[in-house]
């Protein structure tokens, strides 16, 4: 229970979001943290639990107390009889997927970045692809939390209420300090990236998305052009990446789209041409290996991002909007649209809520405005029956989601329960909820 003086100012990944944490707290044990807790109520301090800084909007700011679960690492038990293993709220996914792979075991799905903690992502609704696969917070099973009064509870299937708005709880139920996950046997993937055009796609949307386990696509603005993945389980022996692909991945798509994110930030009206250039060299490779490694794409490069999820029907029509909406207002982008499909769930404040889900998300390069590009899009993705990922960026608060979430007053009536005094609140998610 340290303060580390020494890093008294904390930023997000993209650098969007900054604040001078009071204190920044670093606890070891399940106690301490119930300790700290205790001891910001006696004071009337807030406690603001971060992940790994990866969301695009201000969940973690504080001026007050924030808590760091860095030090609260690694799996705790692997039960290979139930197929779970009980994991540290502060693991990072990347770590996760390599202790379950040396032990036989995977997740199901995953994300393409791998730098969040599994607390950090589950509480805030973070999926994969897959129309067979729910997010990740549909692969927990089981939640040791401590709440705002400092106890620590068991929350399980026992007790289905609170157990389905703590899966996705923004941190403001509780501070989650292990979840228990369904782990399935970890196997052999195969993904294939290759390039086509943006009619073809939408034409076989609907085929594509039923017939690979895995499948997701990248339209490029201002281009008639996609980047189509696809990822399969095969009984094809894994083999080494080729050399080739890394080096595409690393100083292709990331180097020198660094240098050319940095020129369109400091010319925009190059960022048509960068995109169309992007269109025409999509990485095209055929890989075999474990999906804990082929899932994650590597991003060096920094951006800002805006997802949200419409009903699976409504990709077509809304991706068509968006391209209607870009060469109308000639918006300076030169980052693709990225389109992925996630199976419908129950957990109350999922944006996959009671329907199977397509999620689109655009992204503007660090540095670059991005407010009208946003908002235009969000307008189009609410038409189409949108809801906001909460940890992208978006302009909504507890008005307008309230009616999104058919379930928004049972979370809300748990979330009074869990923590009456909202000493895990700060301003933002307050605004968010309603509180």
């Amino acid at each position: 229970m340290r303060s580390a003086s020494e890093r008294l100012r904390w930023s997000n990944w993209s650098g969007t979001v900054q604040c001078e944490p009071e204190r920044i707290l670093r606890p070891d044990t399940e106690d301490r943290v119930s300790e700290l807790v205790q001891a910001a109520a006696r004071l009337g301090k807030t406690v603001r639990i971060i992940g790994a800084g990866h969301s695009f909007t201000p969940l973690g700011e504080t001026a007050e107390w924030m808590v760091q679960l860095d030090r609260m690492q690694g799996i705790r038990e692997l039960n290979e009889a139930e197929g779970t293993a009980t994991v540290y709220a502060g693991t990072r996914l990347k770590d996760l997927g390599d202790l379950l792979f040396a032990n036989g075991w995977a997740q199901e799905n995953l994300g393409d970045i791998n730098r969040q903690t599994i607390g950090g992502a589950i509480g805030t609704g973070t999926h994969g692809t897959g129309a067979g696969y729910g997010s990740l917070a549909t692969q927990a099973v089981r939640f040791r939390t401590v709440l705002g009064d400092g106890s620590v509870v068991n929350v399980d299937a026992g007790r289905p209420d609170w157990f389905k708005a703590m899966q996705v709880s923004l941190g403001a139920f509780g501070i989650i300090t292990e979840v228990t996950l369904r782990i399935v046997p970890a196997k052999r993937k195969r993904l294939i990236s290759f390039r086509t055009t943006l009619e073809e796609t939408l034409a076989r949307l609907d085929e594509w998305r039923v017939q690979h386990e895995h499948f997701e696509f990248f339209w490029f603005p201002h281009t008639a052009g996609t980047q189509v993945k696809t990822m399969n389980t095969t009984a094809v022996e894994a083999r080494p990446n080729r050399r080739w692909n890394e080096w595409s991945k690393y100083v292709v798509e990331n180097g020198l789209f660094w240098g050319m994110s940095e020129a369109c930030r400091l010319m925009p009206s190059l960022s048509r041409h960068v995109s169309r250039a992007s269109a025409r060299f999509v990485p095209v490779f055929d890989e075999v290996g474990y999906g804990h490694r082929l899932f994650v794409t590597p991003r060096l490069v920094k951006f800002n991002e805006m997802e949200y999820s419409v009903p699976a029907e409504a990709m077509r029509g809304a991706l068509l909007d968006i391209q209607r909406a870009v060469q109308k207002r000639r918006f300076a982008v030169h980052f693709p649209v990225e389109c992925r499909y996630v199976r419908g769930d129950d957990i109350w404040l999922s944006p996959a809520y009671g329907r199977d889900s397509a999620y689109i998300a655009v992204h503007m390069y660090k540095g670059m405005p991005f407010q009208a590009y946003f908002e235009e899009m969000e307008r189009i993705l609410l038409h189409h029956g949108g809801r906001p990922h909460w940890g992208k960026w978006h302009s909504l608060a507890a008005e307008q989601l309230r009616p999104l979430y058919p379930k928004w007053g049972h979370a809300m009536a748990i979330r009074e329960q869990c923590d009456p005094a909202g000493i895990l609140m700060n301003g933002y998610v307050r605004r968010l909820l309603g509180e």
